[in-house]
């Protein structure tokens, strides 16, 4: 959106944070969510506590005790936002893929000590273990409508096991380890009971590889297609041997596998090669998809309960991931997601919600927006989503067939010669 439709907007903005009034006890307060809010939306280039009180000629201290202390039940508030978005996602015109949920995590480098769930770990953001934090969010993706609809820190087990450091950092004696996983199963459940029920579920490697939350996925009866590591352990019959998935299906030779083209917003389409085998794993017999990129040789590998729906409907719900990456960049950069600077569990839990509160409001009159565009707009406003995946690519008439790889090539060698590239053939 523009600065002049997000000025426009001005007082849908306010009847929009006025569906969580109930939220609050007194006046006063709803009217520190009202400020808060807005200086989420704004463009400061900073939006923590201190810089959204000064813009908007609030006492620092007050926005602060807002945050942490002040008495406002934030888990209805959570559900208010799910519940909307559940309204938003019935509004929605029909899209072949469906609803589909988006399970990812982000992280935030975080100097000292103090913040909770601070620790050296892993951090995506930059790549390499660091000091930071990390937490777990459900996005949605249904056509080009896409936000995030919840959001929870992840506490290790360092941080769980001492009580003391937990009570310092003003995290419940409730608040206990889970895994990432239990995290996200748990929002799962949670969205389900505020009327969002996704008809696919997607997740990178790091879920993915984790066989009791494909199990218990199974076992509730919700699709999914995930990502899995090379080394995902897999059988050919319920008591047969467990091999490795690269070992049980190879990406090479894959000249005779199909060929999907990938459409995306920002990008090239990309074409990959894919072929699926039956598999038995998490107690089931789910379906093992290898995916190579043509012009990278990038592999994929992805494991779905799926079992009776067609290769490019998984492709086209495996690559909708990318969509909560775009979520991801809008949320930390134009909402200040990773901006909180307190040292205070329930600071931290309320900032990542009203981030999403406002994200909802956003992706709303996107679509509103986008919506009331003529045709030849029908890409404008929040870029980045993926489009489907088209039918198989049909080979070209007269082709003479599928050119021979060497043992252990990923990809036809003539890929990796200028001016010997595969032919580029027309999608159907």
């Amino acid at each position: 959106m523009t600065n002049e439709q997000i000025r426009a907007l001005g007082p849908a903005f306010a009847a929009e944070l006025r569906r969580y009034r109930g939220c609050f006890t007194q006046d006063r307060t709803a009217a520190h969510f009202h400020t808060y809010c807005r200086g989420l939306l704004s463009d400061l280039p900073r939006k923590s506590v201190e810089p959204i009180a000064l813009a908007a000629g609030t006492a620092v201290r007050t926005l602060q005790e807002f945050l942490v202390t002040c008495t406002w039940d934030h888990v209805t508030a959570r559900d208010r936002l799910q519940q909307r978005m559940a309204e938003q996602l019935a509004e929605l015109p029909p899209d072949p893929l469906g609803v589909i949920g988006v399970i990812d995590e982000t992280s935030a480098v975080k100097k000292g000590d103090k913040t909770p769930g601070v620790q050296r770990q892993y951090l995506g953001c930059v790549g390499k273990i660091d000091n930071g934090i990390v937490t777990v969010h459900m996005g949605v993706a249904m056509g080009h409508f896409q936000t995030l609809l919840d959001a929870e820190l992840y506490l290790p087990q360092s941080w769980a096991t001492d009580r003391e450091r937990c009570r310092a950092a003003g995290v419940p004696d409730t608040v206990r380890y889970r895994s990432k996983w239990r995290i996200a199963l748990d929002q799962l459940l949670r969205l389900n009971a505020n009327g969002i029920r996704f008809d696919w579920l997607t997740f990178d490697e790091g879920y993915g590889s984790k066989g009791p939350f494909l199990w218990v996925l199974g076992l509730v009866q919700q699709k999914f297609v995930a990502e899995v590591p090379k080394s995902f352990a897999v059988r050919s019959t319920p008591g047969g041997r467990s091999r490795r998935a690269d070992a049980h299906q190879p990406a090479t030779r894959v000249g005779r596998w199909r060929r999907f083209r990938i459409g995306r917003a920002t990008q090239a389409d990309a074409v990959w090669r894919a072929r699926r085998v039956r598999v038995w794993v998490a107690r089931g017999w789910h379906t093992l998809v290898t995916a190579v990129n043509e012009a990278t040789g990038e592999v994929k590998r992805f494991v779905t309960n799926a079992v009776g729906e067609s290769l490019a409907t998984v492709l086209g719900v495996a690559f909708r991931r990318a969509t909560v990456e775009h979520a991801f960049r809008v949320v930390k950069t134009e909402l200040g997601l990773t901006h909180f600077e307190g040292r205070q569990y329930v600071g931290l839990e309320r900032h990542l919600l009203l981030t999403l509160i406002v994200m909802g409001f956003v992706a709303v009159h996107t679509e509103r927006l986008r919506g009331e565009k003529s045709t030849g707009d029908a890409g404008a406003g929040v870029s980045g989503v993926e489009r489907g995946v088209p039918p198989p690519i049909p080979p070209t008439a007269g082709r003479a067939g599928p050119v021979a790889c060497r043992r252990g090539d990923p990809l036809p060698p003539a890929t990796e010669r200028a001016g010997h590239a595969i032919p580029q053939e027309t999608a159907a």
